[in-house]
């Protein structure tokens, strides 16, 4: 009698289906070849179960929250679809097993002077008189002053960089896009003063990445979040949203919010604006940007304010 297959091998054949269709599946592709570890593990065999893969969702992460056990759930969830066609007596978990996936968390928006208090920080750093502190208040900065992802800037080559123009080339991103950031002259101006200081550190080519380490490689995102987390904890930031601490990815949503923000202020077309500040911060669909301004206190005073107003406008509203 044939053994059954591993859950490896399944799984690995379901990714190998899923991305000759041309789907990507990396971060999924990882956390389901997770999950098959976990079974085989476990020594499963035989049609999927919903213990099982609620069993792995859960996990011993530490901090671990139901909105985790819900992702991790929802990773699996389309494979044991797959396996259901295939293999009867296979289960699917419900979706909601452990509530929504997709929950908005409020973010900690950062005011100036924590933006300030940050790049100071960085530019702290030890050891002196190297690159390092240039490279991770330039960092930081940039971040803050245009909403890149991490990774985006990570990625970044000196090529990307137009001072001249003030732009700024964002090569294939999350959607396998490629976009033209507009840089403000303070920020074209702090990147012309990093690539001087990187130049008489370490030596430039066009594809060579725009931020380095000591050794001249480019940051790792590791890297990069534990020194944010050491400057965090220097500064005794206290998080206003809830999330635990304030991330890095908080200075994304910053930077969407107060854009939004400051656009109520001056009285802009908000729903045209929108639409601009979802292709510069490089959402798929503008409803994603939207999706940052939710549960922001700042905004939704401010949008109520605007309600108040027009409500109490006269002859805005008819009488039928």
């Amino acid at each position: 009698m044939t053994s059954a297959p591993s859950m490896r091998s399944l799984v690995q054949d379901y990714l190998d289906q899923r991305r000759r269709l041309g789907f990507a599946l990396t971060i999924p592709g990882t956390q389901l070849m997770a999950f098959a570890r976990f079974a085989d593990r476990s020594g499963h065999r035989g049609p999927l179960t919903s213990r099982l893969i609620e069993e792995w969702a859960r996990g011993e992460a530490r901090r671990a929250t139901p909105i985790t056990w819900a992702r991790r759930l929802a990773v699996v969830r389309p494979f044991a679809k797959h396996r259901a066609r295939i293999e009867p007596g296979t289960e699917v978990p419900d979706a909601d097993v452990f509530g929504r996936e997709r929950r908005r968390l409020t973010p900690h928006i950062y005011t100036s002077t924590e933006v300030a208090e940050l790049l100071a920080a960085a530019r702290g750093l030890p050891p002196a008189g190297t690159l390092r502190p240039a490279t991770y208040e330039t960092f930081f900065g940039l971040v803050a002053a245009t909403g890149l992802r991490l990774s985006e800037a990570l990625h970044l080559r000196c090529a990307d960089v137009d001072t001249d123009g003030g732009l700024l080339t964002v090569r294939q991103t999350k959607f396998c896009k490629s976009r033209l950031v507009s840089l403000h002259p303070t920020t074209t101006e702090a990147l012309t003063r990093y690539l001087v200081a990187r130049q008489r550190h370490v030596p430039s080519t066009p594809e060579a990445p725009l931020f380095v380490s000591l050794s001249g490689t480019g940051l790792a995102g590791r890297t990069v979040h534990n020194v944010f987390t050491r400057l965090r904890n220097e500064l005794g930031w206290t998080a206003r949203g809830t999330h635990p601490a304030p991330r890095i990815h908080d200075l994304r949503h910053t930077f969407i919010c107060r854009r939004v923000m400051l656009w109520h202020e001056v009285g802009t077309d908000i729903d045209n604006a929108m639409l601009a500040l979802s292709t510069y911060v490089g959402h798929a669909k503008v409803s994603d940007t939207y999706w940052y301004l939710t549960g922001v206190p700042e905004l939704m005073a401010m949008a109520g304010q605007r309600f108040e107003m027009f409500a109490a406008a006269p002859g805005e509203v008819g009488h039928g």
